[in-house]
Parts: structure tokens; C-alpha cells; sequence
């Protein structure tokens, strides 16, 4: 059974392996090398991390950064998921994004935004199911594993905020 709860300090080791898992798969992010703890935890909004799990074992997790320290801009902010590669195909994702959603929306978050790589197909259907649109895609970003790659960019404007 697959629950969602807030990520705490105790989670920090799965949440790093999943982030690597991730990022070894090649389609997840131009890092590839997840960060210490100590810099998760410093760029992320503490109120609006989640991770899913089954008996204990974390499956994935979703945070979110601000995009700006400019007042205007504190109703948006940008998102990260990642999804255990053995969990895939059991709804993990959908789960965190729903919990991502309601809880940025209960803080007055109107946008959250994302960049995915145009070839991780199975990302990009999650955020459209959830609501994302495709704003546009920005071609020959950077550099990742010696090849030029697309990113396309998603916002979700919330109906309610």
C-alpha cells in the first residue's frame, strides 16, 4: 500500500538514492551527481516536501524550490520528482504530484513549474495529466553526457489561487 506523507530528516538516504537512480537513467536532469543532504535540504521549501512509500520503504519523492527571492514572484515555484525505477507503473508519481498540488495550493502557490527533457515521455504525460501545459521548449539548453539537450517547459497555473 502506497502512502504519502512529508519528507523528514530520516529519509534523507533513500531520497538521495532515488534522486541517483534518477539521474543515472539519463532522462531525469543535466546533474548527475545528487547533492549532500545538507544541499537538498537548504534549496527546498521544507513545508512542501513529500515522499511516497510502502512499508517504510521510500519509492519517490517530490519538492519544490522558489524560483525567485523577489516578492512578486512568491507564488511561484519550481518542482522535482523522482520515482524509484523498480516503483514505476504503480501511480507513485501521480500520488506525489496530487499531495504536491493541494499543498501548494493551500499555501497561495499559483504556479508550479518544470523542465523535463523531451524524451522522458512518461513525465511529461504525468503533468499534463495533473494539468501542466507545455509553455515551450528550449532548444540546445546545455550539455548533458557530451550531447546538446531540449528542455521543455511545463507550468500548472492553480484554478483555485
Amino acid at each position: 500500500m502506497v502512502d504519502v506523507r512529508p519528507m523528514r530528516d530520516d529519509d534523507a538516504e533513500s531520497v538521495l538514492r532515488v534522486y541517483q537512480l534518477g539521474l543515472d537513467g539519463g532522462q531525469a536532469s543535466f546533474e548527475t551527481i545528487a547533492p549532500t543532504w545538507e544541499a537538498f535540504d537548504a534549496g527546498r521549501l521544507p513545508e512542501h516536501r513529500f515522499v511516497a512509500h510502502d512499508n517504510g520503504s521510500v519509492l519517490g519523492w517530490v519538492a519544490v524550490t522558489p524560483v525567485s527571492a523577489r516578492a512578486v514572484y512568491a507564488g511561484v515555484v519550481e518542482h522535482s520528482i523522482y520515482v524509484d525505477p523498480a516503483a514505476r507503473g504503480r501511480g507513485v508519481g501521480l500520488l506525489l504530484m496530487e499531495r504536491l498540488i493541494a499543498s501548494t495550493e493551500a499555501a497561495g502557490i499559483w504556479t508550479i513549474q518544470s523542465g523535463i527533457f523531451p524524451e522522458n515521455a512518461v513525465s511529461l504525460a504525468l503533468h499534463q495529466k495533473v494539468g501542466f501545459r507545455v509553455v515551450g521548449v528550449r532548444e540546445r539548453i546545455g550539455r548533458h553526457h557530451g550531447a546538446w539537450r531540449d528542455v521543455v517547459l511545463l507550468e500548472r497555473r492553480s484554478p483555485s489561487v
